[in-house]
This record gives structure tokens, sequence and C-alpha cells, in this order.
């Protein structure tokens, strides 16, 4: 049986708002009946299993962003001057260039460089708990899990943490274009128009920097150099923009689609509460069991032979790493949430050279940010089982989380 021609194993099924809604049977179909299957609807290859999936992050190529002649012969030149931009993030790069940007962009973010912004981030938390203490209930999302990531870029970048609504809806318009499978001109206009404002925002913050230079990741790329290398300013400005996109939406999705999870599971949340010393390994099993990028295309660099399929040079692969995060070959009980999970070498975060470079602030993010929510709020429950999410099976997260809670609030 030709299995690629098989539409209920497209990856087309997660337009299904179901499928979206809990894309792990779908996952586990995939995984157990063609762990290496050619998507005829998509025109890629799609890989599921742990092992496989590791092999694509590591060795396939990233560099899969179309130039702006390429947008042009695809009948979508509106495109071109996004390609533009995404040409020069390191996200979509390979050796050697994606190495010395990466190195570059990485300075803000070593452990240490993170951990000295733990007051600050912890502070952020509490303000955003405070505002809503008294009202007995709140949107996680739209209260907590997008403004705090927002103010903490704000911070982390060097621009007033005022900014952060519009830093947001920026976030959010560009990120239709990261893991949407829904393409559409009405959003084409709308990302090209944010990225406009976006360059020219952060144009503004490099000409201020010049002027009165200040703490911060923008400074810090102006003046950076790595084994001779500077970036030029449209450098700055293009990883500037996926750092703070892949900054807020995944840690966004980690916040809300981890508190659901822990929402769903009583006695699991009530562990977390009560025990807040086992945040570190918990954070790890949200991230493992509902990871906040689902998945990630690559190109296959040379013909290569993968779970008996032969992947050309040159075609489109995509790494399932949600599915691979429920691998049970890899993950003993990989459908159960264990928040002491000892052995929890997931890849929501990637893997190899494009490990994501911000996992040392959004692990501590979230400590904070479940710590927090738990520690300061008692008695948390779902107010509404309906929930919508937003159409993107990348960037998986809900559109809102409506909670109730104790009147009594945790100081």
């Amino acid at each position: 049986m030709d299995l690629s021609a098989d539409p209920s194993l497209s990856l087309f099924q997660l337009l299904d708002p179901s499928v979206h809604a809990d894309p792990y049977p779908f996952y586990k179909r995939l995984r157990e009946t063609s762990p290496v299957h050619w998507d005829m609807f998509m025109h890629t290859w799609v890989v599921t299993r742990y092992d496989d999936v590791l092999s694509v992050l590591q060795n396939f190529s990233a560099d899969r962003t179309p130039n702006a002649k390429q947008m042009e012969a695809l009948g979508l030149p509106g495109l071109s001057p996004i390609a533009a931009v995404m040409a020069r993030q390191m996200l979509f790069l390979d050796a050697p260039d994606h190495t010395q940007l990466r190195k570059i962009c990485s300075i803000a973010f070593t452990s240490r460089s993170v951990s000295v912004m733990e007051e600050q981030i912890q502070a952020v938390a509490d303000e955003l708990i405070d505002a809503v203490a008294n009202k007995r209930q709140m949107d996680v999302i739209a209260d907590f899990a997008e403004p705090f990531p927002a103010i903490v870029t704000a911070h982390l970048l060097g621009v007033p943490p005022q900014d952060h609504r519009q830093l947001k809806a920026w976030s959010a318009d560009f990120a239709e274009l990261l893991g949407n499978f829904q393409h559409n001109p009405e959003r084409t206009s709308r990302v090209r128009s944010a990225l406009e404002e976006m360059s020219s925002y952060f144009r503004a913050a490099i000409r201020e920097q010049r002027d009165q230079p200040k703490p911060g990741l923008i400074g810090s790329l102006m003046r950076a150099n790595v084994d001779g290398m500077h970036l030029d300013e449209d450098q700055i400005i293009a990883n500037i923009i996926v750092t703070m996109v892949g900054g807020q939406e995944t840690t966004t999705n980690l916040i809300g689609n981890g508190l659901l999870t822990l929402l769903k599971n009583p006695d699991t949340l009530a562990e977390m509460r009560d025990n807040p010393g086992i945040v570190k390994t918990a954070v790890e099993e949200l991230l493992r069991f509902e990871s906040p990028s689902q998945h990630t295309a690559r190109i296959a660099p040379a013909d290569t032979l993968m779970g008996g399929k032969v992947i050309k040079k040159g075609a489109a692969v995509m790494a399932i790493m949600a599915a691979a995060n429920r691998d049970p070959e890899r993950f003993p009980d990989a459908d159960e949430l264990n928040l002491t999970r000892e052995d929890n070498r997931h890849l929501a975060f990637g893997w190899a050279a494009h490990f994501c470079f911000g996992a040392p602030l959004a692990r501590l993010e979230a400590r904070i940010a479940f710590t927090t929510l738990l520690g300061r709020l008692s008695g948390l429950v779902l107010l509404d089982e309906k929930l919508q999410w937003r159409t993107n099976s990348g960037l998986r997260g809900l559109r809102a989380l409506p909670v109730g809670f104790d009147c009594k609030v945790v100081a």
C-alpha cells in the first residue's frame, strides 16, 4: 500500500481544529505506521521517531529560505522582503556563516549572563500577578503568558519596557510565517508591514545606541567582535527580530500549554505546587510533553537512507520534535506526565548546531512563571473547557486560557 497517498497521514491533518487541539494521537499513528513518511500533499518527508529526528537536526541543512528571485518565480513577490531578512537570520543558515553568527549572538545568553536577570524577571512576574490578584480570575495568556516574556525581552534588548505590547504585536505577526501551513495573501501584507515597522524601530534603537550606549542585546551585537567578524546593521536587525520572535512566542506557549497540562492533571499540579524544589525537572518534562515548537524544516544534504526509505539530496524534510518527544522507544511511559523524570534529553529546543541559544533564558522564565503562578494563586481552576488554539501548527499555542482562583493570594 502506498502510504504517501493516504491523506489521513498528511500533515494537512493539523489544519483540522480537533487534531490541532491534540495532535499527539496523529503523531503516534505516523510514528507507528510510517515513521519516515513521504507526504505527497505537502511535498516533504515527515520524520517522527526520536533517533531519526535527532539525526535530521544534527546532519541536515537549515539553509531553506528561498531568495527574492525564487519567491518571484513561485508567484510570491510580496514575500521577497521577508525572505531577504530571513536569509540573514541564523535560524536559516549553515556553517560557517551560522557558526560565526551564533558565537556573536550567544554572548547575551550564557547561563551566567542570564542568571543576573533573575531578580528582574521575578519582579516582572510579581507585578503581573499583582495586577490580577484581587479579580479572582484571569486570562493566563493575555494577563501573563504574553506580557511576561515581552517585558523580559524588552529589558534584554535594551529598549523601553513600555514598548512590550508593540513588540508582542510585531512578534505575533511575524510568527505567522514560522511553522504555519496556512499562508494567505492577507497575512502576507500584515507580516510585511510588521517587518517594515520592526526594522524602522530597531534602526532607531541602533542610532540611539551610537549616541548613548546602554546595556542590552542591541548594544552587545553592535560592539561584538568574534574572530574578526562584525555584524552590519541589516544582520543586527534580522537577528534581533528572530531572537525577539522566538523568545516571546515559544515562552508564551510553554507557559500557557504547560499550565493547561497541569490543570488537566490536578494531582501533578498539586505535586508541583507543594514541592517547588522540583521545578527544574518539571519544566523539562513540560517542554517534552507539550513542546512549544512542534516541528522544524530541513533539507537533505545528500542521498540519505532513513527508516528504509531513500531521502534524495535537496528534498525537504519536516522533523517533528513533538512526536519524537513522545517516542516510547526513547521515553518510558512517553504519554504520561512525570515531573521528576530524570532521563529527559528532549528535543524541544532542537539539537546540535541549531540548539536554541535562548534556552537558558527560556528555562529561567518558565521556572519563575510556574513557581509564581502556583505559589501565589491558590485554587487554580480552568473556567472554560472549550479552548481555542492559534492556527499555527509549528508554534502551537492557546489564544486564551481563562482560569479562576481563590481570593486568598499566597504572599
